[in-house]
């Protein structure tokens, strides 16, 4: 099967979801052939700025599948992904993905992600979002912690 269906179907859910006062987004996430995710964009409905379209396909695809692992998944989507989306995708596996509107074509509507990915380029140091570290006093060990817990979950029978 060709990549055309998800991607009209993308474009379509993003239609709808202007339609329905929403943002121009929509994203199908496929894997194996089959569709196990439709989303659009629900930033505006929820207040939640991470409510992407492709994000909120992840987390159906997650729940949907019982698993963060979403290697050989498929997207389809009807912009450019985001930043935050892109990391999304690479973190639970998802190594491909498609978009029918360029951050071009969104540039001229206030819909391009372009400076964050410059911004993105630039060192931790040098961005608008100033990272600092802060441990609090005597605080130590919770990856240890952490995979302490994991060793004895997998020695359990």
């Amino acid at each position: 099967m060709s990549d055309e269906p998800y991607m009209r179907e993308a474009v379509e859910l993003a239609r709808d979801n202007v339609s329905a006062g929403g943002l121009p987004f929509g994203a199908v996430l496929v894997r194996d052939g089959k569709i196990v995710a439709r989303a659009v964009n629900e930033v505006l409905a929820t207040n939640d700025p991470t409510a992407h379209a492709e994000m909120q396909a992840i987390r159906q695809a997650s729940q949907a599948l019982a698993t963060p692992d979403l290697r050989g998944a498929v997207m389809y989507a009807s912009g450019h992904p985001c930043p935050m989306c892109f990391a999304a995708m690479h973190r639970c596996g998802i190594r491909t993905a498609y978009f029918a509107y360029s951050n071009e074509d969104g540039e001229p509507f206030g819909m391009s992600t372009a400076a964050l990915y410059a911004e993105m380029r630039r060192a931790p140091a040098d961005g608008e979002l100033q990272l600092h570290p802060s441990r609090p006093t005597g605080e130590r060990g919770l990856y240890e912690a952490w995979q302490a817990r994991r060793a004895r979950a997998e020695l359990a029978p």
